[in-house]
């Protein structure tokens, strides 16, 4: 079945780096493009990254960019998020997240698979 799993979330102090992994299976990850979202504590759910089958094309929320960077790995299957200059108020589950086939960032349509989310605290 489709599944995605993330992993590498971490309490981290302010400034710090982590990088964060989703490994995919049950569908041909290479051909879609692929999302993270994440959920502060008490929020609503904040969308932070987007990326193309190919890497050619990312796109980040403005509260990110600059600071994070979305990659992907097509032959292992894994989509990575590296958090740099981390600030309490990344502080949220992350979760990846695909739609259907061929939808992109600009499509309005909900995300149809999510991981299990992975815990980034950001505290000193």
């Amino acid at each position: 079945q489709v599944q995605l799993v993330e992993s590498g979330g971490d309490l981290v102090q302010p400034g710090g780096s982590l990088r964060l992994s989703c490994a995919a299976s049950g569908f041909p990850f290479s051909s879609y493009w692929m999302y993270w979202v994440r959920q502060a504590p008490g929020k609503g759910l904040e969308w932070v990254s987007a990326i193309n089958s190919g890497s050619t094309s990312t796109y980040y929320a403005g509260s990110v960019k600059g600071r994070f960077t979305a990659s992907r790995d097509n032959a292992k299957n894994t989509l990575y998020l590296q958090m740099n200059s981390l600030k309490s108020e990344d502080t949220a589950v992350y979760y990846c997240a695909k739609k259907p086939y061929g939808m992109g960032p600009q499509d309005d349509v909900g995300y149809d698979t999510w991981g299990q989310g992975t815990q980034v605290t950001v505290s000193s």
